[in-house]
């Protein structure tokens, strides 16, 4: 897949911007906050309908304006020239694409995959758990349906669940509605997890060995947060649970406390891994990512690396160009330009108007 063609307009703050996209390399050079991630994001949004800063759509229309447009011309492996339209106001979104409107996320999600690398990554080894299962869920029901339906399922009955919580727990019959529903869908969930984890592991030890000396190896791990395999199992361990959960007014144990853990060299990289490292590690992830959207859809992502490439080494630098698989479309940003810069199409970004290099 490569982008043809972006424009922009009251996208954060850029309040119009037309850009042609030349060759499979475009670099935004500019200062910081000048608009250059804000581009990305724009670029991003068309994997799954949503910003990679996890930003409401509110926060995406330019200040005091209305709404937001953005509109792609896309060459595809599957749909040809391809041109993807998107409406954002206030109150939600409107898509537009060769097959019509889109009405439903499933119909649409992953259909344009893109993988963002980007300078805050770095969180994903020391932040929360729901930083690491919302990427596993985005990637995951970005090439499954059927994941994306247990995941939406799970969502709305862990939600019902806890407001019965909230309301004391009262309505015993409701409850344990609830419960079989939640589940059931729990049940689908952690096994497609494992399975994508696994699937996702074999990717990532692979991407992480192109990109580092031989001594080091990489590993991915599952950490389900409850070891029920059956329906009636989870359902059992909700029922003995509910007492306490009843008191805390939530649901303590199931798939929304997931983790997935990342090693180097065996042992967990967040507590032995040194910023180099770790680093490493996270672009590594996202190699795996991007092998596994074209392994599932047959589609070869954009690659959009929002500041990244400038914090390598040269020798970490060389070897990711040479791990990338399928020649990818990359568009990169920085504040200066890369040493190989003869080989990019340059875009300067300054006050929210991108211009082509002369």
């Amino acid at each position: 897949m490569r982008f043809a063609a972006v424009t922009l307009q009251d996208f954060r703050n850029l309040p119009l911007a037309e850009v042609a996209l030349v060759g499979r390399r475009t670099f935004l050079l500019g200062s910081n906050a000048q608009g250059k991630t804000n581009f990305l994001e724009a670029m991003g949004y068309v994997t799954a309908l949503r910003s990679f800063r996890a930003a409401e759509t509110r926060a995406l229309i330019g200040v005091g304006r209305p709404q937001a447009g953005m509109a792609f011309g896309i060459e595809h492996e599957t749909f040809g020239a391809s041109r993807v339209t998107i409406t954002l106001r206030p109150d939600g979104r409107e898509v537009m694409w060769e097959q019509g409107k889109v009405t439903r996320l499933g119909d649409f999600l992953g259909r344009f995959p893109t993988v963002v690398f980007s300078s805050q990554d770095n969180q994903f080894l020391r932040g929360a758990p729901a930083l690491r299962r919302r990427w596993l869920d985005l990637t995951l029901a970005a090439m499954d349906p059927a994941y994306l339906i247990a995941l939406q399922s799970c969502t709305r009955a862990l939600a019902e669940r806890n407001l019965l919580l909230k309301q004391g727990g009262r309505d015993t019959g409701a409850i344990e509605a609830f419960e079989h529903e939640l589940a059931a869908h729990a049940v689908t969930l952690v096994a497609k997890r494992a399975a994508g984890i696994a699937e996702l592991g074999e990717a990532f030890r692979a991407a992480h060995a192109r990109l580092v000396p031989d001594s080091e190896t990489a590993g991915l791990i599952y950490a389900p947060d409850s070891a029920a395999a059956t329906r009636e199992a989870f359902a059992a361990l909700l029922a003995k649970n509910r007492p306490r959960d009843t008191l805390l007014k939530s649901t303590e144990h199931g798939p929304h406390r997931d983790d997935i853990e990342l090693l180097l060299n065996g042992r967990p990289a967040r507590q032995f891994a040194s910023e180099g490292q770790q680093r490493c590690l996270v672009i590594a992830l996202r190699l795996a990512q991007a092998a596994y959207f074209k392994a599932k859809g047959g589609v070869t992502p954009v690659l959009l690396c929002d500041d990244v490439l400038g914090e390598l080494d040269p020798m970490r630098r060389e070897r990711f160009w040479a791990s990338l698989e399928h020649d990818p479309q990359v568009v990169a940003t920085g504040t200066s330009l890369p040493a190989d810069a003869a080989g990019w199409q340059v875009l300067r970004v300054e006050g929210g108007a991108v211009m082509a290099e002369v």
